[in-house]
């Protein structure tokens, strides 16, 4: 918990932060100053009411001078199971709101509107268990008093909703309008399915109506599993809500949409690409949630062992050519890609990116998104970013010979090209590419590397259960009869995984680096067969492999690693 700043301190840095802002003037602070000596109010209060400045302004003066993250809270969705924290009347006293609890990791966030206010931390803390976390945000007054009318006068549970749109109309101006949206139990029903698909880290929402009911489903750790089923005569509206939170028109039913929104839920920023899609029982939607936090991870976090990690850095290492990451939809090959490039992403570095859509904005790089409206495909966008003095760029994905003509002749100029093709394993990218069109003479030499990736659920630390492997599973693992059986575990199911047995995912890959005896096979067009058979004699190990380590260091199950790569051939 941060130290409590002296009030004369802290006035002063909040009028000189505000002064060297250019926000307010000497005189103005001078006004502020002598109007506390009267009323003993805080000096940022005071200076909103006087109009000196706005209360966003000071929220973000304040948040820089107590170095405590600020938060917006007009544009925040709160979790209902951290307002049911905290009584209303301490809110209202300390002027406090939860935005997020988390059972499982102990952690609760709050909004204040003064994070030094000691005696509302040690009233949180008397009424919380001592082993939560709670972490503070900055809030303007008014916004958190107006936020704690609105949370505890209104229903906040999706059980709660439902009973309430149950009994009442639905009034359609007040889903559209901004004013006073929580009076309206669609929009509080939206939110709180969002909130909630974000705290069971789902990757996708589906809202599938059918003839007489709406399902509603979650994609987590890659499978989709039914969350509720609600009534068909809710769906409308709620696609509405939607719809007008993602910038679609809501006149339009019958053609496929596309939209896009940010969402600050429980104190994250959230971004949401939202699809809608005309059916024979209404409009599909389907929501894909970029959370930024969990979108880009170190490097050294993508799981690789030892011997994979510094092969995937010399392969960054090579200024010039091209690197490509290959798997099937939703195997984590964005996340990859964006990992590289957070690693390389220096100030002497231009880096420029090419993609459809933009999923996670990075700082320093220079990302465009693809659209057709636009008449700006691949192929031209790579020309125009050649004349941008590029030293990386990022291409989407490799899908047509204009586009992988265009990404060759950029690594053939001196430029490092990252993109992604869709095939089955790294060796399959070369065959993939001559069907394309790209000659074998053209990917000998400017190849760097194939990354291919699956990702697999990792087994749930609670309730995984060991068991010695079987007869077939020690031949799986290559490991010779006379050793001795090692335990593996298998899922079981808990309610830490949901009863799942699994919990979270992991990236298994193989990485193939090209050398000049690799790449003279592929100049004289030699078979799969020759060329695999050199790259297993250098060392490359397969999806296989990697997928069987971490069975062995418990991370997943042998039934998750046969679910994404074919094990029959080692049998």
């Amino acid at each position: 918990m941060n130290q409590p700043i002296a009030p004369g301190t802290k006035r002063r840095q909040v009028g000189q932060i505000l002064i060297s802002q250019g926000v307010i003037s000497e005189d103005q602070l001078r006004i502020g100053l002598l109007e506390q000596m009267k009323s003993n109010q805080p000096i940022g209060r005071l200076l909103v009411s006087l109009g000196f400045v706005s209360e966003a302004t000071l929220r973000e003066a304040i948040s820089e001078s107590l170095g405590h993250d600020s938060i917006d809270l007009t544009c925040t969705i709160v979790d209902p199971e951290a307002v049911k924290l905290i009584p209303r009347d301490l809110a209202k006293r300390h002027l406090l709101l939860g935005l997020s609890y988390s059972a499982s990791t102990q952690h609760l966030k709050v909004a204040l509107a003064d994070p030094n206010d000691i005696v509302a931390i040690d009233k949180l803390r008397a009424l919380i268990s001592h082993e939560v976390h709670i972490e503070t945000f900055l809030a303007g007054e008014s916004e958190i008093t107006q936020a704690i009318d609105q949370h505890y006068s209104h229903e906040l549970s999706i059980d709660g909703i439902l009973n309430e749109i149950e009994t009442g109309e639905i009034d359609y101006h007040s889903i559209t309008s901004s004013l006073d949206e929580y009076s309206q139990p669609v929009v509080r029903l939206v939110d709180a399915l969002l909130t909630d698909a974000v705290k069971r880290s789902a990757s996708d929402v589906h809202f599938e109506p059918e003839a007489s009911f709406l399902r509603i489903r979650y994609r987590i750790d890659g499978l989709l599993r039914q969350i509720r089923a609600l009534h068909k005569s809710y769906w409308a509206a709620m696609a509405v809500r939607i719809k007008v939170i993602s910038g679609m028109n809501i006149a339009e039913t019958r053609a496929p949409q596309d939209g896009r929104m940010s969402l600050n839920i429980s104190g994250d920023t959230i971004d949401f690409r939202v699809s809608a899609q005309p059916t024979i029982h209404g409009e599909n939607i389907v929501l894909r949630i970029l959370d930024r936090k969990k979108g880009i991870v170190p490097i050294d976090d993508l799981g690789l062992d030892t011997h994979q990690i510094n092969l995937l850095k010399l392969m960054v290492a090579r200024p010039e050519g091209i690197i490509l990451v290959t798997g099937p939809t939703g195997s984590g090959k964005t996340t990859t890609l964006y990992s590289v490039l957070n690693h390389i992403n220096l100030e002497g570095v231009n880096i420029m990116t090419l993609e459809d859509p933009v999923e996670y904005p990075m700082a320093m790089i220079r990302q465009t998104s693809v659209a057709e409206t636009a008449k700006l495909d691949f192929a031209n966008g790579i020309r125009s970013m050649m004349r941008q003095d590029p030293d990386v760029i990022l291409v989407g994905e490799i899908r047509d010979e204009d586009t992988a003509d265009m990404a060759f002749r950029a690594a053939m100029t001196g430029h490092q090209v990252y993109s992604t093709l869709h095939t089955s394993s790294a060796l399959g990218a070369i065959p993939r590419l001559l069907d394309i069109g790209v000659l074998p003479d053209i990917m000998a030499g400017n190849i760097i590397g194939i990354v291919a990736q699956r990702l697999v659920r990792r087994l749930c630390a609670h309730c995984r259960k060991p068991y010695p492997a079987e007869h077939h599973e020690k031949k799986l693992l290559g490991i010779p009869e006379a050793q001795p059986v090692p335990i593996l575990y298998r899922a079981v199911g808990c309610d830490h995984c949901d009863n799942q047995g699994y919990r979270g995912r992991l990236a298994i890959m193989e990485l193939l680096r090209l050398d000049s005896t690799l790449d003279d096979l592929i100049s004289r067009r030699a078979s799969l067969h020759e060329i695999r058979t050199l790259a297993l004699a250098k060392g490359f190990q397969p999806l296989a492999v990697d997928g069987l380590r971490r069975v062995r260091d418990g991370s997943t199950s042998i039934e998750e690693v046969g679910r994404v790569v074919d094990l029959t051939d080692r049998l």
